[in-house]
């Protein structure tokens, strides 16, 4: 996929700065804005870059950091711990985060990103991902997505229409403490 002037152009206004190493816009909102790059495994300098997909969208960072402020990481953590599906799920998400890095270049580590397979460390990393690859790819960015979609009412604009919803999924919000995390 080729990736225009005009979207590097949106990217850097959205983060502030001019992108590295982008490769292709990986995810596009409904409404029009590049929201998910992919980017190379180094960088033109010489130095690691191993987030193979980097959450850009103003929209979606923030409420990406809105979950992280709610505690969702330490719950879905707390679930990886005891749940053996779980564990399997993010296993091969990692597996597949990294054979498809290691298809551009291999840096010869099992960092992938998100603190995949043995922690949850990251939602902006497992938002890009699941947004990037789908919502079957990642359980944890596909939960990740569905409570972005419904906490800051972003289903139709950021975020796919027909994106599993949080019922769906087994997630009620209020389970969550957002006091610190509210919508803007």
């Amino acid at each position: 996929m080729t990736v225009t002037e005009a979207q590097l152009a949106a990217v850097a206004k959205q983060l502030g700065r001019e992108p590295r190493g982008v490769v292709e816009i990986s995810y596009t909102t409904p409404d029009g804005s590049p929201a998910v790059v992919k980017t190379v495994p180094r960088l033109e300098d010489g130095t690691p870059f191993p987030t193979l997909y980097y959450l850009t969208e103003p929209r979606l960072t923030a409420e990406a950091s809105r979950l992280e402020v709610a505690h969702v990481m330490k719950w879905m953590q707390e679930r990886l711990a005891t749940d053996a599906e779980l564990q399997e799920d993010y296993l091969k998400a990692h597996e597949h985060f990294l054979a498809e890095r290691n298809k551009m270049e291999d840096l010869g580590t099992d960092f992938s990103g998100g603190g995949m397979p043995d922690r949850v460390k990251c939602l902006h990393v497992l938002i890009a991902y699941a947004l990037a690859e789908g919502p079957e790819r990642v359980r944890f960015g596909t939960e990740a997505v569905a409570m972005a979609a419904e906490h800051a009412n972003l289903r139709g604009t950021a975020i796919p229409e027909d994106w599993p919803t949080c019922q769906e999924l087994g997630i009620d919000l209020a389970d969550f403490d957002f006091t610190h995390a509210e919508v803007k």
